[in-house]
């Protein structure tokens, strides 16, 4: 492997202008620049990275954890996530959060990453005291369940649930449905926790203190969402909703398949939505009604909130508005 002393000789400079490059000073001059860049490819010279953390105190690197990256919708976050990133300098590590395994995943982090960007997972409060104590800051992209106290402090990025939801109950109540339910995933401490809530505040309002006519359990993935929709509808009998809200667009798309399968139209016999709207609802048949949530500039603006707790500033909750997007899934004339 080659050394930074080897890529001087080659560049015809000293060591220190060398570390200048490798660390972006301005005090270099572009023509000298350029030379040892030239130097560093031809050498295939890769900075020691641990050397350069010890040194430092930094590694330039920041977790995200996630839930299922085959989750277009988390893929997409993680996407804008990582152009942020890149732009400032910064790696990003990737783990799938497992709670059972949090006292690995403190064992795995620490020393390796800045700051750590949650999904909305409610880690724990001695997870968050052990990396607070590090001087490792916690965001999250997405709430974190409200019930669970410990990540109840965590600054997060979010759009306005309870306005989002609104808009969308009023939608169905005006397509004339008034056995409403929800398909979710997890308990209280989901992420999804807080879409949840946020439609049973609509539904109050819309319906004077009606709630859901039933809460389903989708897995928060395709399969498992099929898979219940399809329990429901040959269960024999009528299904005990006429339209039905799914917590994401996965679970959403899987309603659809198993109404699909079974020979219920949709909307005409139910009317279903999503919560994200990713790219495959438009093309689903019917083509899905969702509320639009901007990952780009959530994923752009986590990014900021936590480059900003790294660098020591506060950061407050930022909620984003998301907009109703109205398709074929829940329109009556189709």
């Amino acid at each position: 492997m080659a050394t930074r002393q080897e890529v001087a000789d080659r560049a015809g400079v000293s060591v220190a202008v060398v570390s200048y490059v490798l660390n972006n000073r301005q005090v270099v001059k572009e023509e000298t620049r350029r030379k040892v860049l030239q130097a560093i490819e031809e050498l295939g010279y890769r900075p020691n990275q641990m050397a350069r953390s010890l040194k430092t105190k930094k590694t330039r690197q920041i977790a995200v954890l996630i839930h299922y990256i085959g989750n277009p919708f988390e893929a997409g976050l993680l996407l804008h996530i990582e152009e942020t990133a890149k732009r400032h300098g910064y790696f990003v590590f990737v783990q799938t959060y497992e709670p059972e395994r949090e006292e690995e995943l403190r064992s795995l982090l620490v020393g390796r990453v800045d700051g750590i960007l949650l999904l909305g997972q409610p880690v724990s409060e001695e997870t968050l005291d052990y990396f607070g104590s590090l001087d490792v800051p916690v965001v999250s992209a997405m709430q974190p369940a409200s019930g669970r106290e410990a990540t109840a402090g965590v600054p997060y990025v979010d759009i306005d649930w309870p306005s989002a939801m609104r808009s969308l109950v009023a939608h169905l109540r005006g397509q004339g449905h008034e056995r409403i339910a929800f398909m979710t995933a997890g308990g209280a401490d989901s992420a999804y926790a807080n879409r949840l809530e946020a439609f049973r505040e609509a539904m109050a309002e819309e319906e004077a203190g009606a709630g859901p006519s039933a809460i389903l359990g989708g897995g928060g993935r395709f399969e498992a969402a099929e898979r219940e929709l399809l329990r429901l509808i040959d269960g024999g009998g009528e299904l005990p909703f006429t339209a039905l809200v799914c917590a994401n667009d996965l679970m959403a798309a899987g309603s659809l398949a198993a109404c699909r399968a079974r020979g219920v139209a949709v909307p005409k016999r139910v009317a279903i939505a999503g919560c994200e709207n990713i790219l495959m609802s438009s093309q689903l048949s019917p083509p899905l009604t969702a509320i639009h949530y901007p990952r780009q500039e959530a994923g752009e603006a986590a990014m900021a909130m936590l480059l900003g707790r790294m660098n020591g500033s506060d950061g407050e909750p930022v909620r984003l508005q998301g907009q109703l997007i109205v398709r074929g899934s829940t329109r009556a004339d189709g």
